[in-house]
């Protein structure tokens, strides 16, 4: 090979290498672009914000009246610890443990015998009286006679007239052991004073009992229950003041274990005065006809003021905490929400009076901050709050007074 083609191959071959380098570059740089083209597209779209759906509704405005809760103990009107009137034995147990009773109803019967005899006894001794009774009075008349023909001396007709009325005496005393040996012989039957459920046999059959001091067993009314509860005088003055017995002032309770206040009752028993020690006046409620109320049941008192006002309701679980402040967050323009203080009221199952802060026509966030804050944008899904079966007042008529007054 001459040394000419040698160096052509060797140019040609130095060429081939700075080509490739060229390609390679080029292959590189492509890439490169495509990549960044990939990267740049979904940057873009990241950069749209993506709105975050939150359920909203405006504000309710309801008349309502402002709640006063009290804790109280139920109490039966009539409560019975059921003791013999006489000493026995018990020889019959005529109820059910836990059942209801009406008043007259034979409880225990208590062996009577000795009593029957005492009264067999009683009724032969006022035959006898009553036979001696009939003899002084035949004396007393024929002394009168006598007397007058003057054939007995008056010491003897007044000593006859004497014995007549010490025979009237011992056949008084005589009915009058009569009566109570019957009614001696009447208490062996152990009947119920009043009506109500009556509680277990404390003394069960075959035991001796002593007259006034062994309790057999326990009744209580079930009909009617009281409530008693203290308001404090500030509070009755401020809100109470015009209330009376008779007016039947209505009250709502909820018992232990239970969601809402769904017994109904009124005041009929106000205090004559204030205690002195502690400031509060006692007060009384009423329920009337309900068996399923139980004496000394736990118990939470509402009583409502007399004024009924218009209010802002939102849902309780729109309202959030920060710190010592209460707060709503509401729709403003652009549908970003709005840090708004509020001052809260009183309570209705799940809705709550707001007294400052919000106004009618407001759109609130539904759930309060719980996803979302002050600030932020939203996709707003708005909804109807339900307030069906919420007692805003406690009386029906409330609404109808408001308007009234309008």
């Amino acid at each position: 090979m001459s040394t000419k083609m040698f160096r052509n191959i060797e140019k040609y071959t130095k060429w081939s290498v700075v080509m490739n380098k060229h390609l390679i570059a080029i292959a590189v740089l492509g890439a490169s672009l495509a990549l960044t083209g990939c990267a740049e597209e979904p940057a873009q779209q990241s950069n749209q914000p993506h709105l975050q759906p939150i359920d909203v509704a405006s504000v309710i405005i309801k008349p309502v009246q402002n709640w006063h809760t009290y804790t109280t103990r139920l109490e039966a009107p009539e409560e019975v610890s059921l003791m013999p009137r006489v000493a026995g034995v018990i020889e019959h147990i005529a109820f059910n443990e836990g059942d209801e009773v009406k008043q007259g109803d034979l409880l225990f019967k208590l062996d009577a015998r000795p009593y029957a005899a005492v009264v067999a006894s009683l009724e032969a001794q006022v035959v006898s009286a009553e036979a001696a009774l009939s003899q002084a009075q035949s004396e007393a008349k024929r002394a009168v006679r006598l007397t007058e023909r003057k054939a007995i001396s008056t010491e003897q007709a007044e000593s006859r007239t004497s014995t007549l009325r010490q025979r009237e005496a011992q056949l008084a005393a005589l009915k009058a052991q009569l009566i109570a040996a019957n009614l001696d012989l009447e208490f062996t039957d152990i009947r119920s004073p009043i009506d109500g459920v009556i509680s277990r046999a404390n003394i069960t059959k075959g035991n001796n009992v002593l007259a006034g001091q062994s309790v057999l067993t326990s009744i209580v009314s079930n009909q009617t229950m009281y409530a008693y509860f203290d308001v404090d005088e500030r509070t009755w003055n401020s809100s109470f003041d015009e209330v009376t017995a008779a007016a039947h002032q209505q009250v709502v309770m909820q018992k232990v274990g239970q969601n809402g206040f769904a017994h109904t009752g009124y005041i009929d028993f106000i205090d004559n005065q204030i205690n002195a020690a502690t400031g509060t006046l006692r007060v009384r409620a009423r329920f009337d006809e309900n068996t399923a109320l139980r004496a000394g049941s736990f118990a939470r008192i509402k009583l409502a003021a007399n004024d009924v006002t218009e209010q802002v309701i939102v849902p309780d679980r729109a309202i959030g905490t920060d710190l010592k402040n209460r707060f709503v967050l509401t729709v403003g323009e652009g549908n970003i929400l709005e840090y708004k203080l509020v001052t809260t009221g009183e309570r209705y199952g799940s809705f709550r009076a707001i007294t400052s802060g919000l106004k009618a026509g407001d759109v609130i966030a539904v759930n309060g901050p719980a996803r979302v804050g002050p600030g932020m944008p939203i996709s707003p899904n708005t909804v109807t709050l339900d307030t069906t079966g919420v007692a805003f007042t406690l009386s029906p008529t409330a609404q109808h007074t408001l308007m009234a007054k309008k």
